[in-house]
């Protein structure tokens, strides 16, 4: 089963990198997908695992605010012990050169599969992504998150993670 998730994250992120190019308006860049990889929970070496994930923003929705630019995510990432995490929230961007500080904040659902049981299905997903531009259209980045489910739960034990992250406007 695993295989097979991996598999379909894959041949999706293969697609929205590729193929999607030759459908876009070159004049447009409105959506922006961000594939990434990286290690879940590495402050606990029992829980520790590799995750693979895809999120997606539309700049098109984006709205300017005393904050920031701020925009609506959707993701959602698997861990190789077949923990997923869906997710819908907000990120703000602040630009400094070439540089891109990107927080986000993110409520969703999550299912510890074989992996570390965070306590409940409602997780919240704060994160911090640092992106250095390569072009107008692509970016890489390293981020850092935390999930937790703030106390809903009766355990919370939470989860930190880092990623590297590659990101494709189109």
């Amino acid at each position: 089963m695993r295989k097979l998730i991996l598999n379909f994250f894959s041949t999706v992120a293969t697609i929205c990198l590729l193929s999607f190019t030759s459908f876009a308006d070159e004049t447009s860049k409105e959506t922006e997908i961000n594939v990434f990889t990286g290690m879940f929970d590495f402050s606990d070496d029992k829980q520790k695992s590799g995750i693979f994930g895809l999120q997606h923003q539309n700049d098109d929705l984006f709205k300017k605010t005393f904050l920031g630019r701020l925009s609506p995510i959707t993701g959602g990432f698997l861990t190789e012990k077949n923990a997923f995490y869906l997710y819908s929230g907000v990120q703000a961007e602040y630009e400094i050169g070439p540089l891109i500080i990107t927080p986000s904040f993110a409520p969703g659902y999550y299912h510890y599969g074989d992996g570390k049981d965070l306590g409940y299905p409602l997780e919240f997903k704060s994160e911090v992504q640092v992106s250095l531009d390569l072009s107008d259209t692509t970016q890489f980045g390293v981020s850092y998150n935390h999930i937790s489910n703030a106390s809903l739960g009766t355990k919370n034990p939470g989860a930190n993670s880092y990623m590297f992250n590659f990101l494709k406007k189109f």
